[in-house]
């Protein structure tokens, strides 16, 4: 069963998520962070998600500012507003009384995890093919930077969708270091990445490893994509990330 649920932004408008419920006793509860561009109901989201909730694990997944059911316009976040967005839903979990034990990022949505996990207060945290560099994702407009750089903004037309790409985006994105964050997280980690992930090199997960500290895992991801599209790819990351993460889950 999944929960519709709303909540404020860190800049106002309203957020829309689903809490995947699950059936009976929950082990814990944990919270998904999507990548760019995705939204709550992608892929990777969606079916970790719902493996999860199938688990005992109840996992609030939501749209970022102006996608999908949210409110808002998307040109106007940012990476450091992802962040503090991924703060604020954490908080919304626990006011509601379920404190999330296990936050889940996927692609740039994991970097956010790395950074929010202390404000957030998780007690683990799981990146599914996540950059060490936010900037990373800059690869996926790279056409349109002189551009926005130039005029202010240009608008980018990914996925169907028309979004407005601004200058102080690009900026923030390329000012974002997550090396402090990762040091400092002095949470479990598990690190998740297929080594044919052709968007997010592999490379990416082994600077992320090497950064962080004990304990941290790692886990190949063999045969899936970046955005867990395949049958049974995703499923098999949320049966992995279940298991690894019962030791840190609330009794």
């Amino acid at each position: 069963m999944a929960t519709p649920v709303r909540f404020a932004s860190s800049s106002g408008p309203l957020l829309a998520g689903l809490i995947d419920e699950p059936a009976g006793p929950a082990r814990g509860w944990g919270l998904f962070v999507h990548g760019l561009t995705l939204g709550k109901d992608c892929p990777a989201a969606s079916r970790i998600c719902k493996q999860l909730a199938a688990d005992g694990i109840g996992m609030l997944r939501y749209d970022n500012l102006g996608l999908a059911d949210s409110d808002g316009d998307w040109g106007d976040g940012s990476f450091t507003q992802k962040v503090a967005d991924t703060v604020l839903a954490a908080r919304f979990m626990a006011e509601r009384g379920t404190p999330i034990d296990l936050l889940v990022g996927h692609s740039l949505g994991g970097a956010a995890a790395l950074a929010a996990a202390r404000d957030a207060h998780a007690r683990a945290v799981v990146t599914v093919g996540a950059p060490i560099e936010p900037g990373h994702a800059e690869q996926q407009y790279d056409a349109l930077v002189d551009r926005v750089l130039e005029d202010g903004q240009a608008e980018w037309l990914v996925g169907g969708k028309a979004l407005t790409l601004r200058r102080s985006f690009v900026e923030d994105m390329r000012g974002a270091d997550l090396r402090e964050s990762i040091r400092g997280l002095h949470r479990p980690l598990l690190v998740m990445h297929s080594p044919t992930d052709n968007t997010v090199g592999i490379a990416n997960a082994s600077e992320i490893f090497r950064t962080a500290r004990h304990p941290r895992s790692f886990v190949s991801l063999e045969g899936s994509d970046h955005l867990l599209t395949a049958r049974g790819q995703a499923q098999r990351a949320g049966r992995i990330i279940s298991a690894w993460a019962d030791q840190y889950l609330v009794d």
